[in-house]
């Protein structure tokens, strides 16, 4: 058995705490996984891993063990990536994940681009709402939104797109055309579960934030659904450009409040900690940046 191929899944099964995780992501038997970490256990002499009828946790030794494959796996790693960035073209598949809405608006439609740009690279995108492990999942890095919390995370913002208030020509035909937030009260409002507030609402004026109270029959915590829910004329609502600019440009909705409107929202690339972006993942970061920089309203 090849040591390097131990190691790697030495540090896979730790990571996922699972034989059978860390087996179906390297397309083994999962009793091969198990022969790969016995071997090493023999040839150290050391018990490396717990086993409990419930889950697998690293032994003082295994945690030891786990940072020095680590380091030893990244070099590893790294000397890979220089030999691969003086051929003519990278190679290699980009993990990514980001949310369902966004990747398929943004990511899916720049995909043939990068590749006719770059035909050495794969990308497999996994679409979720949900901030998943990178770690857990084997993934190269994520796409979110907004200002990220504090974390061991390394992240790196790649554009930011403005926030507008917005309903489609139809609400205000009928409810009219609020000429400052606080005339929100009177208007029907699409609320987001996802914020720690859904019925305050943040608006800046003279550069001085104040919140608005606001309600309205419909929450979501879909952003597919809260842009159906603007065109279903189910009333205003507050949202970055990315997600509704296309419907902006072709007046399907409308912006109002411009001048009240907060701060951009970061839209971050981020990545996991302690690893070395490899350069695979580094020309699709550049890539998507140059794009999204080119389009200001993120349509």
């Amino acid at each position: 058995m090849d040591r390097f191929e131990s190691m790697t899944l030495f540090v896979r099964v730790a990571e996922t705490g699972s034989f059978s995780v860390a087996a179906k992501e390297f397309n083994l038997a999962q009793p091969t996984v198990s022969k790969h970490i016995a071997k090493l256990e023999k040839q150290l002499n050391a018990k490396l891993l717990r086993r409990t009828t419930r889950q697998i946790k690293l032994t003082d030794i295994g945690k030891e063990y786990y940072d020095r494959c680590n380091i030893i796996l990244r070099e590893l790693e790294d000397a890979e990536d220089a030999i691969k960035q003086l051929q003519t073209s990278p190679t290699g598949t980009i993990k990514v994940t980001t949310g369902v809405a966004f990747g398929t608006a943004h990511i899916l439609p720049r995909l043939n681009d990068f590749f006719k740009a770059y035909p050495g690279l794969n990308v497999t995108l996994h679409l979720t709402d949900q901030n998943v492990d990178l770690v857990q999942e084997g993934l190269d890095m994520a796409f979110r939104m907004g200002n990220l919390a504090s974390s061991e995370l390394s992240a790196k913002q790649v554009c930011a797109s403005p926030m507008v208030a917005v309903a489609s020509v139809e609400h205000f035909a009928k409810y009219g055309t609020p000429h400052h937030p606080k005339e929100l009260s009177l208007h029907p409002c699409i609320l987001y579960s996802g914020r720690d507030k859904p019925h305050e609402w943040l608006f800046q004026d003279n550069g001085e934030s104040f919140f608005v109270h606001v309600d309205g029959k419909f929450m979501t915590n879909d952003a597919a659904a809260y842009r159906e829910a603007l065109l279903a004329n189910l009333g205003v609502g507050v949202v970055p450009l990315w997600l509704v600019g296309d419907l902006v440009q072709t007046g399907a909705l409308q912006v109002v409040l411009e001048e009240y409107c907060v701060e951009p929202m970061p839209i971050n690339a981020v990545f996991p900690p302690g690893k070395r972006i490899p350069s695979k993942v580094r020309y699709f970061i550049e890539f998507l940046t140059e794009q999204f920089n080119l389009c200001e309203s993120m349509n």
